[in-house]
């Protein structure tokens, strides 16, 4: 093995707010894969990520379920946690963007680009929800296109004509969050001076960080000319508040990258390892993110300007793949074919959809397709009829004869070639070219098959005295299954994991490929053929999922009171029985000294007098109450008071403040009369 190597990598922040799709996980599979490998070869590599967890989305989320927003993250972080460690993800942290250790990074980051000159602010006016208090992204801007005049599009561009405009040019727009008509209003924003790195990011992106193609696309945004980049947004928002800038949060984009930082902080102080080794500017350790190309701009323009300006390392490499297509086409929930991760698993081996993206996934930004039949095909003749396969053709005959391999090498040119073959598979690993390597592994072990069955030891075990023969031709089986699981080991690490146990050995790259003799475990079978019912099983089930959540979305939401405050558990008539509501006669009501809330209210039960005080100070003047009907509870125990006895409580209604308002009981209703 070369030297050892200090690697840190990094898969994309998935947003904390919805589940984890098929279209999600090749980026996962292939980082994942990429790591294995690294540490399979004995390289001190770390893999981190985090959920991304603020911003507006999430805040309206979190009220939408009538929950916090913490709680909201947490949920949903809990969720991709166990979709991850479903698919093998073998994250080393896995963190959230909500934590210390990320807003500790951010406001120093944004302090040093502050003290650089690096940041900006002026006075910008932006689309205003009017009912909901909340500046709207155009995200959250509907109305009719100016151009073609298609009915409910978004406020930037519109899907059917593909014109793009601004919100004010939309025709009738509505706030997609309340209906409300958005109005125009001022605010001041914080800007990060990103024009200012445009000689930086020329030299930067041209020097092998990024694949061509992405290079080449970023060069025309350069040439174009950069604009600031507004790192501010404005309260209500979840995020970190701007160091002095009360109401001003930093915007979700700012902080997400800086996850990374947190995230293995998190981890190093668990670990005892040293953060400054892998992010100080002059660091040698290597630093890698996996994206996806629709964030190419966040992490190789953004990024790497705010790590120049903050005196922190940029990325080794920025590695971008393309989007996932199922059956040709754009992942679809009509035909069931935006697939949840749960989904998957509630069906199949995750392995199955770990080895298909890793035969189709390459160094390149192409986008890449799950095309189901094919995917049945595959594993089936992969990894069911050729790999496993010769364990299961030649493990029996070396029980047979003593569960021992032979060391004698039957066929000496067969085996050269899995040697021959490791060094270069190991290159399309650490280059990313998955698929080049899953072809040549797979041509071994058409090699290995052809070898068996041209040799058929189960016909030769039918003769006396080829006992040996046998032995050194299913050894030669084994140690070919041996080496393709290894080679294979990244990408199936459960399968792996069953192999070492029947190999009675743990597969590693940090040494040369051997021929191996000795002891081996009764051979159990290690995967099962995908049945193609179970393929059609999960996409009905995503159909039907889909149809649930669109039936949902039809259903006006609840809204008001009631979402507001729901119904409290219920109970029973002798529960309701004990409370005693009696007519009340409000004889007199004053102010109370020191009191911000509070009213004194003296109440006439019909020849009895009780003294409450109740806050609705804010809603109601002493004498607008006088001489007026209410209703009590007349059997509450007694409470002090720092202002006196309170003998009861006034009943009303109203979600506070103005908006408080006292029962009132109909005109012919008598002081003391029971409420029933």
């Amino acid at each position: 093995m070369s030297q050892r190597r200090k690697i840190l990598v990094t898969s994309a922040l998935p947003y904390a707010n919805g589940p984890i799709h098929l279209g999600h996980l090749v980026e996962y599979i292939q980082t994942d894969i990429w790591v294995r490998f690294q540490k399979l070869r004995g390289h001190d590599c770390h893999y981190v990520c985090a959920d991304d967890a603020h911003g507006t989305a999430i805040m309206l989320k979190a009220e939408q379920l009538g929950i916090t927003a913490e709680e909201q993250i947490a949920n949903v972080k809990a969720d991709h946690e166990k979709d991850f460690a479903g698919f093998h993800i073998a994250f080393d942290n896995y963190g959230s963007t909500h934590s210390e250790e990320n807003r500790q990074y951010s406001e120093m980051i944004y302090k040093r680009l502050q003290e650089n000159g690096h940041i900006a602010s002026r006075t910008i006016t932006q689309a205003y929800d009017p009912e909901k208090e909340l500046f709207l992204a155009d995200r959250y801007i509907k109305g009719t296109c100016p151009k073609c005049k298609a009915e409910d599009q978004y406020g930037d561009n519109c899907e059917v004509c593909s014109a793009t405009y601004s919100p004010t040019e939309l025709i009738n727009p509505k706030s997609a969050i309340s209906g409300a008509t958005p109005i125009s209003k001022d605010s001041e924003h914080f800007f990060f001076k990103l024009p200012e790195f445009t000689d930086f990011l020329k030299d930067w992106t041209r020097s092998g960080t990024l694949q061509p193609e992405v290079a080449n696309k970023l060069a025309e945004w350069l040439d174009a000319g950069l604009q600031e980049w507004d790192i501010s947004r404005d309260a209500p928002y979840f995020g970190f508040e701007i160091p002095g800038q009360s109401g001003k949060y930093f915007y979700v984009w700012l902080d997400a990258p800086i996850g990374y930082m947190a995230s293995f902080k998190n981890l190093c102080d668990r670990e005892n390892l040293d953060w400054d080794e892998y992010w100080k500017a002059d660091s040698e350790a290597e630093l890698y993110h996996f994206i996806g190309k629709d964030i190419v701009n966040f992490h190789a323009l953004f990024w790497p300007s705010m790590l120049h300006s903050a005196g922190y390392r940029k990325p080794t490499a920025v590695n971008v793949h393309g989007f996932l297509t199922v059956d040709g086409k754009k992942m679809s929930k009509s035909r069931g074919t935006f697939i949840n991760a749960a989904a998957y698993l509630s069906h199949l081996d995750p392995e199955y959809l770990r080895y298909y993206f890793a035969a189709k996934l390459t160094a390149s930004v192409d986008d890449l397709d799950l095309n189901l039949e094919d995917f049945v095909q595959r594993v089936n003749s992969d990894l069911v009829g050729k790999v496993v396969n010769i364990a299961s053709r030649t493990a029996k005959f070396v029980q047979k004869a003593g569960g021992e391999l032979s060391s004698d090498v039957a066929d000496t040119e067969l085996w050269q070639k899995f040697i021959d073959a490791e060094d270069n598979i190991a290159e399309l690993y650490e280059q990313r070219e998955y698929s080049k390597a899953m072809r040549e592994i797979m041509a071994l072990a058409d090699a290995a098959n052809e070898y068996i069955a041209a040799q058929a030891p189960w016909s030769l075990a039918k003769e006396e005295g080829n006992e040996q023969k046998v032995l050194d031709i299913c050894s030669l089986g084994v140690n070919m299954f041996r080496a393709l699981m290894r080679f294979l080991k990244p990408v199936l690490p459960a399968t792996a994991e069953k192999a070492e146990i029947f190999l009675g050995e743990t597969l590693s790259w940090e040494d040369k490929l051997n021929y191996r003799a000795g002891a081996i475990n009764k051979f159990k079978p290690l995967m099962m053929r995908i049945e193609s019912d179970k393929v059609a099983a999960m996409v009905e089930d995503s159909k039907q999922a889909a149809a649930e959540a669109m039936q949902a979305a039809a259903t006006p939401a609840a809204s008001g009171p009631l979402a507001e405050e729901p119904i409290a558990e219920e109970i029973n008539f002798d529960d309701f029985a004990k409370v005693d509501l009696r007519v009340a006669l409000i004889k007199q009501a004053e102010h109370v000294d020191g009191a911000k809330k509070l009213l004194k209210l003296t109440l006439d039960l019909g020849g009895e007098t009780r003294q409450v005080f109740s806050g609705i100070k804010s809603a109601y003047a002493p004498e607008d109450l006088q001489g007026k009907l209410t209703v009590m509870v007349a059997n509450l125990a007694p409470r002090k008071m720092k202002f006196g006895m309170s003998e009861g409580m006034v009943l009303a209604a109203g979600p506070g403040d103005k908006e408080i308002y006292l029962l009132e009981p109909h005109s012919g209703a008598k002081p003391g009369q029971r409420v029933m």
